[in-house]
């Protein structure tokens, strides 16, 4: 882990995380798998993902995740995101059709959601590794320290934003944030997007119309949550 992996407009928010022993234990941690031979996700050069394609000054919307995919080809640096000719994995199809029940946007032919992204998404996960076919394999080794600064960089902004917060693990990490029920943000909790509890009130929660009526009445504009081909 170096200074110079982080986007400018997150630096000040991290770079103090960034030169802690965690962070550098964790990087140190993460050459000596890679050169044993583990096959990490997502590739580097893609980690970051989620803070290039939206600065921290741009994010409206915070969605957050667990850990990236673990199967070859699908993780590239945003959580439920995969890149372009991988099968769309199954939290995300549960995702696409609860846009399609909330706003009757189509399902998606891809999972690709870098366009959510660039508007302002923040697709975020807990930790931003992952070692090939182990999933969670990579949690409390030291991403934790780097995505809550993260979060509460947003949350301690005065830009009103929204806060998807699917499932417990989700709800657990967003509570660690000081201040973020209490700011001018809108918080929106439900059950995580798995075909294990999608049916336990994922489906029904209507995030995509709430966020973007937050958003448009604060003067934020509303996200265009449809993907291209």
């Amino acid at each position: 882990m170096t200074q110079t992996t982080v986007p400018d407009s997150w630096r000040p928010a991290l770079d103090p995380v960034l030169a802690s022993p965690a962070l550098r234990a964790l990087g140190g941690w993460l050459r000596a798998e890679e050169a044993a031979g583990k096959v990490v996700f997502p590739p580097r050069g893609t980690r970051l993902a989620a803070l290039e394609l939206t600065p921290l000054d741009a994010v409206r919307v915070v969605i957050l995740g667990q850990d990236p995919y673990h199967g070859p080809g699908q993780a590239h640096g945003l959580a439920f995101s995969v890149q372009p000719g991988v099968k769309v994995p199954p939290s995300l199809v549960n995702i696409y059709k609860e846009l399609q029940s909330d706003l009757g946007i189509a399902p998606a032919r891809h999972g690709h959601l870098d366009a959510w992204a660039r508007q302002g998404v923040l697709l975020l996960n807990n930790a931003l590794t992952v070692e090939q076919a182990q999933p969670g394999s990579h949690q409390n080794r030291g991403w934790e320290a780097l995505t809550d600064a993260a979060i509460a960089a947003v949350a301690a902004r005065r830009e009103p934003c929204v806060f998807l917060l699917w499932g417990s693990h989700a709800q657990k990490k967003a509570a660690r944030v000081p201040g973020l029920s209490t700011g001018p943000h809108l918080v929106l909790k439900a059950p995580h997007p798995s075909p294990l509890s999608a049916y336990a009130g994922f489906f029904g929660s209507r995030p995509f119309s709430q966020a973007n009526a937050f958003l448009t009445e604060h003067g934020r504009g509303a996200i265009d949550w449809r993907l291209p081909d």
